[in-house]
């Protein structure tokens, strides 16, 4: 009887040691651009978004090991003096064909095309540019980063949620503010705001911080808000960091800062504490010694999907992940209140927007009240009836 048991234990002991786990290679993609904030606090540390990825890898290993799957991460950056086309053909040719890109909207292009005929499948982490789910999306490209109008869509639903509907616009003078001076007044327009005035902040460059003293900026943002006719928010749209932080507390008249600095429109905050998000904030800061920041959480995001899509699928082949993704069965818990799920008509991840003061959270949108025929979060962003995108 002890034989027979022994034997019985050395031969599931043999099997468990000849079934090796499916590996699932992931790359991340990405290019490290020097960034000077007016905020010492707020300059991205050099391991913004990978960290995220990294916590996911983790995660997904630990449901892995129940399946028989594993995950890990190869990391590729480049600089200008690399293509992003030819980096993604390069992983391509050593056999990853997922892969996490934090590239600006031309770098992402490039690799989108440069992957099609090796089934590359590709998760924007990084660019928020609308175009990329419109006019110029691409069928093997995923969006878990919020676009510039589901990030103005969910600052205005809650700024007309308190009846501040006069708004004071100041978009800078660099594309990407321009760009998202557009998606506010779009935002404005759709959700009954009114746009009492708008002014162009002019960036003359200079080092920030030191040609510009306390005394010179609080001076200089009361005299650029004097004058405009009766508001009850300032809204800024500020990506490229040359004046919004210096509004609040400065402007002529007392109100509230929103858009760039003050309320602040987020995919997440690192003082996001509700729906078990403490338990993600955790396991990062452990890991990271940092905290967890937005394009940590969108790549972790994206990450996650892909393990989710393994797990349910059993399959590691792009187009099977990709439909499995796409289709109904697709849901993602991702500390936010309400299960991610798939626009299927351009490729962007469903999800409710932060809105933060830089300490706490003070909402999340949508708002109650914004009501939709398929999902309330299809109120924020580009809705199906207004798509350019033809998924080619």
């Amino acid at each position: 009887m002890i034989r027979r048991l022994s034997a019985g234990i050395v031969l599931l002991a043999s099997i468990s040691a000849s079934a090796q786990p499916v590996e699932t290679k992931i790359g991340y993609l990405h290019r490290v651009e020097p960034k000077a904030g007016l905020s010492l606090l707020q300059v991205p540390p050099e391991n913004n978004g990978v960290a995220g990825a990294q916590v996911a890898i983790n995660d997904n290993n630990t449901t892995g090991k129940f399946l028989n799957q594993h995950f890990s991460l190869e990391e590729v950056r480049i600089d200008e003096s690399k293509d992003a086309a030819a980096a993604a053909a390069a992983l391509a040719e050593r056999g990853i064909s997922l892969v996490i890109a934090d590239l600006p909207a031309d770098g992402l292009l490039a690799a989108a095309d440069a992957g099609k005929s090796t089934n590359l499948l590709l998760f924007n982490a990084g660019a928020i540019d609308e175009r990329l789910r419109e006019e110029d999306c691409r069928a093997n490209v995923i969006h878990t980063a919020p676009t510039r109008s589901m990030l103005a869509d969910a600052l205005a639903q809650y700024l007309v949620w308190k009846q501040w509907r006069r708004w004071l616009l100041i978009v800078g003078s660099h594309p990407a503010d321009q760009l998202y001076g557009d998606a506010l007044r779009r935002a404005a327009k759709r959700f009954g705001a009114r746009l009492v005035q708008e002014k162009v902040f002019e960036d003359t460059g200079g080092a920030r911080r030191t040609d510009s003293g306390v005394v010179q900026i609080q001076r200089q943002m009361s005299t650029f808000t004097q004058g405009a006719p009766a508001y009850d928010v300032v809204v800024a749209a500020d990506e490229s960091e040359a004046f919004a932080l210096y509004l609040p507390y400065r402007t002529w008249d007392p109100r509230p800062v929103a858009g760039s600095a003050g309320l602040v429109p987020t995919s997440w905050d690192a003082s996001h504490d509700q729906w078990g998000a403490v338990q993600l904030q955790e396991r990062f800061s452990k890991q990271f010694a940092r905290r967890m920041t937005a394009r940590d959480m969108q790549a972790w995001t994206a990450v996650r999907m892909i393990g989710e899509s393994a797990s349910r699928t059993r399959s590691t082949e792009p187009k099977a992940m990709l439909d499995f993704l796409k289709g109904p069965d697709f849901t993602l818990a991702a500390f936010k209140g309400q299960r991610l799920t798939l626009r299927d008509w351009n490729l962007q991840l469903r999800q409710p927007i932060l809105l933060s003061d830089g300490r706490m959270i003070v909402s999340v949108s949508p708002q109650e009240g914004f009501l939709h025929q398929v999902s309330e979060l299809d109120t924020l962003g580009v809705d199906r009836p207004e798509s350019k995108c033809r998924l080619k």
